[in-house]
């Protein structure tokens, strides 16, 4: 009995939808930039950071699985799992699994560095973020600078990523994308289901974020 795997879900629509957007939003910025379609990456950048507000605060109030408590333990447990990282185990993890989560953490905190330097940032043109005009042209054009490098940072950590879904799946026959798609995993039948929080309350943090970034865009 202890080998029967049950469907079970473990990751909610908000948090889903959440990083498929992210990942549509961060591509769209980068070709937008590229472009010189200014105007539709601030508002790229104006709805990245709507969803980092989002997802902070559902770090706190959302599922199980989504709050920051649940994957961000002790650093060195992290290491320890990397450690035996080639050892062939069942997948028994309900949500991130102890490096997983750190590498969650480092990618919001680049993306909070990239949406925030581009409020201050400018093209030396025409363009400049709502909140350059608070700040002195050379406090902007640094900022300008950081919101350039960070992007080749954030790139960096997005191969990493996808490297790391493919070695769980070369090496460790870990399927970390179609539970990302569909919500659910099959584990152990005596695994607990993590609590699901309810999407209305996901759709009320989404609409207040969106309102922080809509009043700091109007500045």
């Amino acid at each position: 009995m202890s080998g029967i795997r049950l469907s079970m879900r473990v990751w909610d629509a908000p948090i889903r939808l959440f990083h498929w957007a992210m990942v549509l939003l961060v591509a769209f910025s980068y070709v937008s930039a590229k472009k010189g379609w200014m105007d539709l990456h601030f508002l790229s950048g104006y709805a990245i950071l709507t969803l980092l507000l989002f997802r902070l605060v559902w770090g706190f109030v959302g599922s199980q699985t989504a709050r920051f408590a649940s994957f961000l333990g002790n650093p060195l447990d992290g290491l320890r799992h990397l450690a035996r990282f080639t050892r062939r185990e069942p997948d028994i993890q309900i949500g991130h699994n102890a490096a997983g989560g750190w590498m969650v953490l480092v990618m919001l905190l680049l993306l909070a560095v990239q949406a925030g330097t581009g409020l201050f940032a400018t093209d030396d043109v025409v363009s400049v973020g709502p909140l350059g005009q608070f700040v002195s042209t050379e406090v902007s054009e640094k900022l300008t600078s950081v919101h350039s490098f960070n992007f080749n940072l954030i790139l960096g950590a997005i191969v990493l990523h996808v490297l790391a879904i493919l070695a769980y799946a070369v090496i460790k026959r870990h399927d970390l994308v179609r539970p990302m798609i569909t919500g659910k995993k099959r584990l152990p039948a005596a695994t607990r289901a993590p609590r699901i929080a309810r999407n209305w309350l996901a759709l009320v943090v989404l609409l207040c974020a969106g309102g922080v970034v809509a009043l700091v865009a109007r500045l």
